[in-house]
């Protein structure tokens, strides 16, 4: 039995029973990318709730309707909208301490998100989540729903996302907000190999530019 070369042993491309190129194993499996709110998550009603709450605690009058309708940038955004910006840190922090009371139950997944999870996996590809929302509150919403990407990133937002993307080799992301497709990372190096070079028809020699055949 011959000996693996140095490439197969150190996890490089693998080539199938015909050596065919194109049926070679990928170093990065595919890995597909997904916003949460209102990409894999309909949220709005557990937000709504978080932010009745929250007005209330604080005695700020605050539209939560309004605020459900302009989902995707970071709380920082919509907090500047409501407090004095001296005042936004605190408020954020006071905001994230009653999500997870308010936030979590009453969200439920858009259609077809799970299907669009497991589609990936069974191609044998990885998924991960990349959203605005803080890290813990993302994982405790995927937990809650029995949601399972390989990997979560969260507090991130238009081009941050894309180191994201790029640390997990990421070919695809999937969201509903235009922040989602600002500054995109430039394309990844596609896991599958690029099909072999046509070879020259007999009796020809190939110049710089054209082909070159006698009859």
């Amino acid at each position: 039995m011959g000996h693996p070369s140095a490439a197969t042993r150190a996890g490089g491309p693998r080539h199938g029973p015909d050596n065919d190129p194109m049926t070679t194993v990928p170093a990065h499996p595919p890995t597909v990318g997904f916003d949460l709110d209102l990409t894999l998550l309909d949220t709005r009603p557990g937000i709504k709730a978080a932010f009745l709450a929250f007005s209330a605690e604080t005695g700020v009058p605050i539209d939560a309707d309004l605020v459900v309708s302009r989902l995707g940038p970071p709380l920082e955004q919509e907090m500047a909208h409501w407090f004095p910006a001296e005042h936004v840190t605190e408020m954020t922090a006071r905001y994230r301490a009653l999500y997870p009371v308010y936030a979590i139950e009453p969200t439920v997944p858009m259609p077809g998100a799970r299907d669009a999870i497991e589609a990936v996996r069974e191609a044998g590809g990885r998924t991960i989540v990349v959203s605005a929302k803080n890290g813990p509150h993302v994982e405790l919403h995927l937990a809650h729903l029995g949601i399972e990407p390989h990997a979560v990133a969260g507090g991130l937002w238009a081009e941050g996302k894309a180191e994201a993307l790029r640390a997990h080799h990421a070919q695809v992301y999937v969201g509903d907000h235009v922040g989602d497709v600002r500054a995109p990372p430039p394309p990844a190096p596609s896991p599958w190999p690029s099909p072999p070079a046509p070879a020259p028809p007999r009796n020809c020699a190939r110049p710089a530019r054209t082909w070159s055949c006698r009859t």
